[in-house]
């Protein structure tokens, strides 16, 4: 019986051991510079130009669509690399001198699963931690744990996981997950 409980207690720790803290470059990307992907609502303008000021999504394969110079890659740029990659397109033979401005419109948006009130898909606002998002979901489950979470990001390219606090400051296409306590 005293080796069943010890297999047990062991297995537990086991499982509790597969959740790894969040990596270092997890938290560094809370405070780099704001990097375009697929989702992502942009406001461009063109200076002079109306019938090139508009609001262009970034699709799924992360370009625009943007009027005579047709697909531009964003995903992965920042604002004011993509502002650059327009100006330089549009000068090669459309405009002389093409001032332009790219604001964010509308974030792509981040997910909340697991002990939440509502899981799903929900706008991300700038500044929102963890905990914020989680109130929006509808607040944690009786049997949430409240201390950390799970949450998946993309970070050049590559798909990490770490466990956080609730009090960690979150990205756009952040995935949260909350998990069940164990007691």
């Amino acid at each position: 019986m005293v080796w069943l409980l010890a297999a047990l207690a062991l297995a537990m720790l086991n499982g509790c051991a597969s959740y790894k803290p969040a990596p270092k470059v997890f938290h560094e990307a809370t405070i780099q510079p704001y990097r375009l992907d697929s989702g992502d609502r942009l406001r461009i303008t063109v200076f002079e130009q109306a019938s090139l000021t508009n609001t262009y999504t970034v699709d799924q394969a992360g370009y625009i669509a943007f009027p005579l110079i047709g697909q531009v890659a964003a995903r992965g740029a920042t604002l004011p690399q993509l502002e650059g990659v327009i100006a330089q397109k549009l000068r090669g033979g459309y405009l002389r001198d093409p001032d332009v401005s790219i604001e964010i419109d509308r974030y792509r948006s981040i997910f909340v699963m697991g002990e939440v009130g509502q899981p799903g898909q929900y706008a991300y606002v700038p500044g929102m931690t963890v905990l914020n998002a989680i109130a929006v979901s509808g607040g944690f489950s009786t049997r949430a744990n409240q201390r950390d979470v799970d949450v998946t990001r993309k970070i050049n390219g590559e798909i990490l996981t770490g466990r956080v606090p609730i009090t960690d400051p979150i990205l756009a296409g952040d995935t949260i997950y909350v998990r069940e306590r164990l007691f």
